[in-house]
């Protein structure tokens, strides 16, 4: 469906241009965005490297375990389908984590860990599972603690004081998050996940 979307809004944008006489804009800018995209491409990669080894030594030294048990209450409550010590639980722990610190271009890497974690437990590969949704929806809300990306925006346009966006922030995205999950919480009950059947021995 997506593929149609996209296309449909490509030949619309090339017979706008074509009346409008801006079609050599528009390739110009087809280009530009072609090249924009390898390049954030390029650099997802090495940020991929880094924070994915960084979480394979903290789940070799078990950094990942502890925290995920200390935040266990939590990550029950949210996420009641996933088991105690399955490895999903680290890495939305940590994906959550950059996020609160502000760092997205980390948690990029590491929420789509745990997407890859979470569909190892998903009954219908071919569709998001309710911890997929909630894990998505509490993603996207991004609580952050810690503003950077804007509190650096704010700096270099020459605010005098960048950090007074810290708690309206806190407080906005607190309420993102909690009416992201209760959303999500709630329309779960509309579409219930069918359960695998097991497997009689033969």
């Amino acid at each position: 469906m997506l593929n149609y979307i996209w296309f449909g809004l490509m030949a619309i944008a090339l017979v706008v241009a074509a009346f409008n006489g801006t079609a050599a804009a528009v390739t110009t800018a087809a280009v530009d965005s072609a090249k924009t995209a390898v390049e954030i491409a390029l650099g997802l990669i090495g940020i991929m490297t880094l924070w994915l080894g960084i979480m394979r030594i903290a789940e070799a030294a078990g950094l990942v375990t502890l925290l995920g048990r200390a935040l266990r209450p939590l990550l029950r409550l949210l996420f009641p389908e996933v088991p105690a010590e399955h490895p999903a639980n680290g890495a939305i722990v940590m994906s959550l984590a950059a996020n609160m610190l502000g760092l997205s271009n980390a948690a990029t890497p590491l929420g789509i860990k745990a997407m890859e974690e979470l569909q190892t437990l998903n009954p219908e590969p071919e569709t998001a599972s309710n911890p997929m949704v909630t894990f998505m929806t509490l993603n996207t809300s991004g609580v952050q603690l810690i503003p950077s990306t804007m509190l650096g925006v704010l700096a270099a346009a020459g605010s005098r004081n960048p950090t007074a966006i810290i708690a309206t922030s806190l407080v906005a995205t607190f309420a993102g998050a909690v009416a992201a999950v209760l959303s999500a919480k709630l329309l779960q009950r509309f579409f219930p996940v069918a359960r695998r059947q097991p497997e009689v021995a033969q």
